[in-house]
């Protein structure tokens, strides 16, 4: 009998236990495919563009891709191993690719700006009045009105900027794991509550470690900021925390920083801005 993958099956709640990292690029595929249908749907019909069958048919699109991306990205960025970041790097140009090729679907911008150009005369709620307003700016504040040639420098930079940005926070991450702030001394744990305490004193165990270990990771990081009466520590554990990815080791994120601010800016020009920002 066909292994069944879990997440070609709808659903509401991510059923974790049951997927394997075998079954992320396939269901991808398939959610790609499903919403290209129904965007392909969208611009094929016939029927004169309408608010119901143009805007709010946009707005339903996608979502078996929604929740999979919810659900994979969010293992990517809590729960990392060296398979989901492969998957990921091969993942990320895909949706970068498809939001473009929803963006700058001339047949789909035609049917939208006919809409809001006749919507006036359409007694729109004031819900829907919003949604359309967010649409049509968002397909002309993000190239559907540029030539081809820019249309595909466009492209070409979205889909650098996807791989990039993933690699910087695959590094930020990390150097998360990677830091702890190991304590052997009671005094330096002054003015932290005994619930902290014993979060670290648990870690450090589970390290086969003594005294206590705090990290980076947020429910550690804060506590200790706030509360701990250790000046010098504190400083310890924020500069640690401040110059994440920038060691000058491989992990190292400067030249990745240098490289997306080049490619904002210029996609900033070809979009008709002065800056990113």
């Amino acid at each position: 009998m066909p292994e069944v993958n879990p997440l070609l099956t709808p659903f509401d709640i991510a059923p974790f236990s049951k997927v394997q990292d075998k079954h992320y690029k396939p269901a991808f595929l398939a959610a790609l495919d499903e919403a290209r249908t129904e965007i392909q749907h969208i611009t094929d019909q016939e029927a004169k563009p309408t608010f119901e069958n143009t805007l709010e048919a946009l707005e339903y699109s996608g979502q078996h891709l929604d929740r999979l991306s919810s659900l994979f990205f969010n293992i990517n960025s809590a729960n990392t191993t060296e398979t989901i970041q492969a998957l990921a790097q091969e993942i990320s140009p895909m949706l970068a690719e498809f939001s473009n090729d929803i963006t700058l679907n001339t047949k789909l911008f035609n049917r939208v700006k006919a809409v809001y150009d006749s919507r006036k005369e359409l007694n729109l709620n004031p819900e829907q009045q919003t949604l359309l307003d967010k649409k049509y700016k968002h397909f002309t504040r993000n190239g559907a009105n540029l030539s081809d040639a820019k249309k595909k420098r466009l492209r070409e930079i979205d889909t650098a900027l996807a791989k990039q940005k993933l690699s910087f926070g695959e590094n930020v991450l990390a150097e998360t794991n990677k830091y702890e702030l190991q304590l052997t001394r009671e005094s330096d744990l002054e003015g932290l509550p005994e619930s902290v305490i014993e979060g670290a004193r648990l870690l450090a165990e589970s390290r086969k470690k003594e005294g206590w270990v705090f990290t980076l990771d947020y429910p550690s990081y804060l506590p200790f900021m706030k509360y701990a009466q250790n000046r010098e520590l504190r400083k310890q554990l924020y500069l640690a925390f401040a110059s994440k990815g920038f060691h000058g080791d491989t992990l190292d994120n400067t030249d990745l920083v240098l490289q997306i601010a080049q490619l904002r800016f210029e996609r900033a020009q070809l979009l008709g801005y002065p800056t990113h920002a």
